[in-house]
């Protein structure tokens, strides 16, 4: 059973996609509210080229009153032809909390961005 856990979490470190994964370059806008036992996150930002995908929320830390979180996307393949200039990413969450945590502090590549939970 060991071997199993150790087998499937060098498998999903190996994995493309999540090693690929990169803070986005700024974060412009972040609007936290809490719902039924769940805080949502609602983050808007940008890249500095095309092509990047999958833009997500990503859990760090919870101490119970604040919580850290990565704003990250996949970019595109080294080979792909993509314009050059800052796009639009967007991207939404709802992590449960188990706490009351009062804020959020949302983590870019050059800035990052702290917002209070409201209801």
């Amino acid at each position: 059973m060991k071997l199993f856990a150790l087998l499937s979490s060098l498998l999903i470190l190996s994995s493309p996609a999540l090693a690929l994964e990169k803070r986005v370059f700024k974060i412009d806008s972040l609007i936290v509210t809490r719902k039924a036992g769940a805080i949502q996150l609602k983050a808007k930002g940008a890249v500095q080229t095309g092509g990047w995908t999958k833009a997500r929320l990503h859990l760090l830390h919870n101490d119970g009153k604040v919580m850290t979180v990565e704003f990250l996307a996949t970019p595109p393949p080294p080979e792909m032809t993509v314009i050059d200039g800052l796009v639009p990413v967007a991207a939404v969450a709802e992590i449960k909390v188990k706490g009351r945590a009062s804020s959020v502090h949302v983590l870019a590549d050059q800035n990052e961005m702290t917002s209070e939970v409201t209801r």
